[in-house]
């Protein structure tokens, strides 16, 4: 098997972040998922399962972060600029929020976070991996 990273993130409205996710460019998994969660895959290694508050409880008592507050942040690139751009006004045309943080350009990358529904915090990512030139 392939490692994989799961990230597993409660989510209030299973419907909603789903559509989000799917805004994004992630794709649904339905062998991994039901009415209480739904495998959102990025890659063949990345997946995030996106799971409902009353099956979150299944895992856990802890309390459920505060919307707005900041635990983690994941970054996720992609190909292009336009791409970035493109993932920031999905994000804040299907019930997440753009640009949570200030756009970050270096010129050699750019970087602009989101959140989605429930305040989970992403960054969508550039960078030119276009070795330097040799003199």
């Amino acid at each position: 098997m392939t490692k994989t990273i799961f990230i597993s993130l409660p989510v209030a409205d299973l419907a909603l972040s789903t559509a989000f996710y799917q805004a994004l460019g992630f794709e649904r998994n339905p062998q991994m998922s039901d009415d209480s969660g739904s495998c959102m895959v990025w890659s063949e290694a990345i997946k995030v399962m996106l799971i409902s508050h009353a099956k979150w409880r299944t895992f856990t008592d802890r309390p459920f972060p505060a919307k707005g507050s900041a635990g983690h942040m994941l970054s996720l690139s992609l190909e292009s600029r336009a791409a970035v751009d493109a993932m920031n006004a999905a994000a804040a045309a299907h019930g997440g929020t753009a640009d949570v943080n200030p756009p970050e350009d270096h010129g050699f990358m750019l970087t602009r976070d989101i959140a989605d529904p429930d305040g989970h915090m992403w960054a969508a990512l550039w960078m030119d991996t276009t070795p330097p030139q040799q003199a």
